[in-house]
């Protein structure tokens, strides 16, 4: 237990700073406090009722009580903190993407190997035509509230990490440090789209590299056919400004505004790429003259944020409309005047240009990335209701048969309605709204490809029904690819299921098979942190494998398998952190992709890539190449398999090589059952822990800025935040967000020492020999380093107003035991501590048993932990100076007691607007005003000394306390 005025604490305050001597710099200031972070530790070694990072904090606190730290020193310590976490942040990202070669080489022998990979025989221009001939990995750019970072720090992260030479990169991190870490201060979705644009023309860049490289290694293995040849084995797609899932803020202008800018640039490109020589003449002009028109359309757009007008609708949809025809609604003519112009040219250089580009299209249709969109199953079944005459909810076992039947009947009958702007503006259900901007899109800006359609928390066949349902009615049903989402643990349970009893309707059946591909969606987000994430994969991995054989017995060898893994970029949301290779073989295993061969499935592998983390990978053409270049050596691992010079590459991706014994994890399914099972029931414990909705709700959410487009959490009656009762009532993201700030990444750390304690030799074999279990153990290796019972300790005892009464027992500070009694008072009433101290318990109780089955793991580094110091100081100085806020009368319901607990909960923007009405530091604008009766009394004193004093004080920590998180962020690695 932390206490005020204990001998050791104030030795070890005045010996880690040299006495009372300040230190003279940034660097000296950090030295001091990280030795200050050591000596506290090996204290707390001898001492177990010590908390070392909460005793550091009060020697913190002591320093900035004695002015031996100012706030220029703090700025300043921020400025070498930044540089710290931004130089192995572009480190981490340029060994995780694995740019220490060189990737254009890289590329071009990848494309050498696979052509030579293809045995010279009678048709194998044909094989390998068709090997590179079908897409079989897209990288899907999505957005959610994960712009942790501005976009100028970014920036610089990423040509930080593309730069060889080590000294051209210090220029660029130290501009970066010299920034703020916090994210940019409003991010609209037109922002979150530009972001994604450049991500993805980054791709596009990459993918037309690894394309020329296989023209160029076929032009010399087949001279006179290469022309023939149409890579397209990658693509680029978004689902920015297409994800209404949880928002209404997103109108159908929006959407197909940024469909028409997504044509633009496809349009674009090809201006810019296609070779100015007589052949190429017809298929420029026809896509200037698309172009011309497509930028005549955008013009009648309505901006983001504005409810258009009946009158601006009307003029959007003429220019549309009257535009389509030159705007060109598919890809069709102008793949048909590639193909003359690459008939025509007289150069292979010229001819290279061409197919390149003729390969993009192919590919991507008229658009820059493809279009996903995506929805609720809520939703679908509200649209669906209405001519739907049933009781109950589609979810209930109850209900089953009887929604089955009943939407069975519908599409036995159903017939496609018109659909025009003026029934499209005037829909108020979401699901058909977006079935109609969907039909829209195909008719007026591009018919070139299906459209994906992805339905979240898809938990009944009856969904998918209803949802092909709507597209029939629609008319769009051969054009959409309806995909659900298993992402709860009763999808992950039930998804079979979910399937089957689509699969058992013929329409569905019918519907797979025109199409030929069936898509699903695998999400870690909330099956992390609910089951947990190691939990998680091991759940999604089964499911995975249930589907290809339940593909197998239904006769389904001709429909290809799309999974899409739409997973965040840290392990809170299921990336795996150590390497773009161990991500991608991690989210499709070996055993996972050698079942479906042998089933002899076509599979399709989607990976997503996230906000600001995300896009780093693709931020620079450097980085999307390399990029680029792992995928193309986890897709085509197969075939390059008895290549010699790629053999190391093939055993660390897939574990084992051609022929080998099959990893020793699926030989003792019951262990991998039991383990994950346990972890998932310690889990799903947790959750319904009272004190762990405490730890995350009470000043949690506070910690982090909003970091997207998508709307803020509800408020409370009282105005502040509401309190937090149940982590289902926050996002996935923020929560994962917030373990990542409180110092304990509970959905990847818990519930595993329960697991390995059950069966701890065969948990230490699996660690050694099975590549499956060791690579997914290495998100609990990363979550334990960026990890610390103690920070969350600290953070624990700042609630706990015993920890406060015994400060408040040992100062010897004037004016300390009146503040520290008044926040002991108010932690008392909100009464947090008995919940939040069981919490503790059963999260040390099972970390004491992973350490024990894994006495190897990693520790937080003594900066993180001293980022998480500073910070807790900083918190409660805040809270000292708000005990001074003068007594006022009740405003608005809220007295100066319930303020002072929302400053508890670090409500700081809200309690100083609130403040600032009623301390006002402006003179009463009526004095002096004559209104004609003789003057009342009026309140005409200001409130200068307050604001100088208290809130402006307070406004300054809590931008410090906040640009530590962001500081956080970037030592463990991604935000949420």
């Amino acid at each position: 237990m932390p206490l005020e005025d204990r001998p050791e604490t104030h030795r070890i305050a005045d010996e880690g700073a040299g006495g009372s001597t300040v230190p003279d710099s940034p660097d000296a200031l950090e030295k001091a406090l990280l030795d200050l972070i050591a000596q506290s530790r090996g204290q707390a070694a001898e001492d177990p009722f010590r908390n070392p990072v909460l005793a550091v904090t009060l020697a913190i606190t002591r320093r900035l009580d004695r002015g031996e730290i100012g706030e220029e020193d703090l700025d300043a310590l921020f400025v070498s903190l930044r540089r710290h976490a931004l130089t192995e942040r572009a480190a981490r990202l340029r060994g995780y993407v694995g740019l220490d070669g060189d990737t254009a080489e890289t590329i071009a022998d990848l494309a050498e190997r696979l052509v030579a990979a293809i045995p010279k025989r009678s048709g194998d221009f044909e094989t390998f035509r068709d090997l590179v001939g079908r897409t079989a990995f897209a990288v899907v750019f999505t957005a959610h509230p994960t712009f942790g970072m501005p976009k100028a720090v970014a920036e610089l992260i990423a040509a930080a990490a593309s730069e060889r030479d080590e000294a051209a990169r210090v220029p660029l991190i130290e501009k970066a440090a010299q920034r703020s870490t916090r994210p940019d201060a409003r991010i609209s979705l037109d922002d979150e789209f530009a972001q994604a644009c450049l991500a993805a023309n980054n791709g596009r860049l990459a993918l037309d590299a690894f394309n020329g490289a296989l023209i160029d290694a076929a032009q010399r293995r087949w001279p006179d056919r290469w022309t023939e040849l149409v890579p397209r084995p990658f693509a680029i797609a978004s689902w920015v400004g297409c994800d209404t899932d949880g928002r209404t803020d997103i109108g159908w202008w929006d959407t197909l505004r940024y469909r028409l800018i997504s044509k633009r640039m496809q349009l674009e490109r090809l201006q810019r790429d296609l070779p100015d020589v007589p052949a190429t003449r017809v298929v420029r002009e026809l896509a200037a003259g698309a172009l011309a028109a497509v930028n005549r359309q955008l013009a009648g757009a309505p901006l983001l944020g504005t409810k258009p007008s009946l009158e601006n609708v009307h003029r959007f949809a003429l220019a549309l409309i009257i535009e389509r025809e030159r705007a060109q609604l598919d890809a069709g003519p102008i793949l048909a005047g590639l193909a003359a112009a690459l008939g025509a040219a007289e150069t292979d250089a010229d001819r290279r240009a061409i197919a390149v580009l003729r390969s993009g299209v192919a590919a991507h249709g008229l658009s820059n990335a493809l279009p996903h969109f995506r929805l609720n199953a809520s939703q679908i079944h509200n649209a669906v209701r209405r001519v739907i005459d049933l009781e109950g909810e589609p979810t209930d076992a109850a209900q089953r048969r009887t929604h089955l039947s009943a939407i069975h009947t519908l599409l036995n009958d159903v017939k496609p309605v018109a659909v025009d702007f003026g029934a499209l503006a005037a829909e108020r259900a979401s699901a058909a709204r977006l079935m109609m901007t969907i039909a829209q899109i195909l008719k007026h800006v591009d018919g070139s490809h299906p459209v994906r359609f992805l339905i979240a928390e898809t938990e009944t066949g009856y969904t998918l029904l209803a949802a092909l349902w709507l597209a029939r009615h629609y008319g769009i049903a051969d054009k959409l690819e309806i995909t659900p989402l298993f992402e709860t643990a009763s999808a992950l349970e039930q998804g079979i299921r979910v399937l089957d009893d689509a699969l058992r309707n013929p329409h569905w059946r019918t519907h797979l098979k025109r199409l030929g591909r069936l898509s699903v969606q695998f999400g870690y987000s909330d099956s992390g942190r609910y089951v947990g994430q190691l939990a998680a994969t091991f759940w999604i991995e089964r499911l995975r494998l249930r589907i290809t054989e339940m593909m197998a017995q239904n006769d389904l060898k001709d429909v290809e398998l799309v999974i899409f893994d739409t997973h965040g970029e840290s392990i809170g949301r299921g990336a795996h952190p150590t390497s773009l290779r161990d991500r991608l073989a991690y989210l499709a295993p070996e055993d996972a992709r050698r079942r479906n061969r042998a089933a002899g499935l076509r599979t399709r592998l989607e990976s997503s890539f996230q906000g600001s983390d995300g896009y780093l990978m693709f931020g620079t053409p450097a980085l999307a190449a390399a990029s680029v270049s792992r995928i193309a050596e986890h897709v085509f691992a197969d075939d390059l398999r008895e290549d010699d010079a790629f053999s190391d590459y093939v055993l660390t991706e897939a574990g084992t090589k051609a022929g080998s014994d099959e990893d020793p994890i699926y030989a003792e399914p019951d262990f991998a059952a039991e383990f994950f099972r346990s972890a998932r029931q310690d889990m799903e414990a947790l959750v319904e822990d009272p004190g762990y909705a405490a730890l995350l709700g009470t000043f949690g959410p506070s910690l982090i800025d909003r970091t997207g487009s998508r709307p803020v959490a509800r408020q409370s009656d009282s105005g502040g935040p509401a309190m937090i009762t149940h982590p289902r009532q926050m996002r996935a993201i923020p929560n994962n967000a917030i373990l990542q700030q409180l110092g304990f990444l509970a959905n990847s750390l818990h519930g595993m020492g329960r697991a390995a304690h059950r069966a701890p030799e065969t948990f230490r074999h699996m660690r050694e020999e099975s590549v499956r279990f060791s690579r997914a153990f290495r998100l609990v290796q990363h979550a334990a380093s960026v990890g610390d019972l103690d920070v969350l300790r600290a953070y624990i005892d700042t609630l706990d107003p015993a920890v406060w009464l015994e400060r408040a027992r040992r100062t010897q500070r004037e004016g300390r035991r009146e503040e520290l009694l008044t926040v002991a008072g108010a932690l008392d009433r909100l009464n947090l501590a008995p919940d939040l101290r069981r919490l503790f318990g059963r999260l040390t109780r099972d970390w004491l048993y992973l350490q024990a089955a894994a006495p190897d793991l990693a520790t937080m580094s003594p900066r993180l932990t001293l980022l998480h110091a500073i910070r807790l100081a900083l918190i409660h100085r805040i809270w000292f100076l708000a005990v001074h806020i003068p007594s006022f009368r009740p405003q608005a319901g809220i007295t100066r007691e319930m303020l002072l607990e929302r400053f508890l909960r670090l409500d700081i923007d809200g309690c100083l607007q609130l403040l600032g009405e009623i301390y006002p530091i402006t003179p009463d604008p009526t004095l002096g005003l004559n209104f004609g009766e003789p003057p009342g009394p009026r309140d005409v004193g200001t409130y200068e000394a307050e604001h100088a004093t208290l809130f402006q004080p307070i406004r300054g920590m809590f931008e410090r306390v906040r640009e530590l998180s962001g500081i956080i962020q970037h030592e463990v690695g991604a935000f949420g």
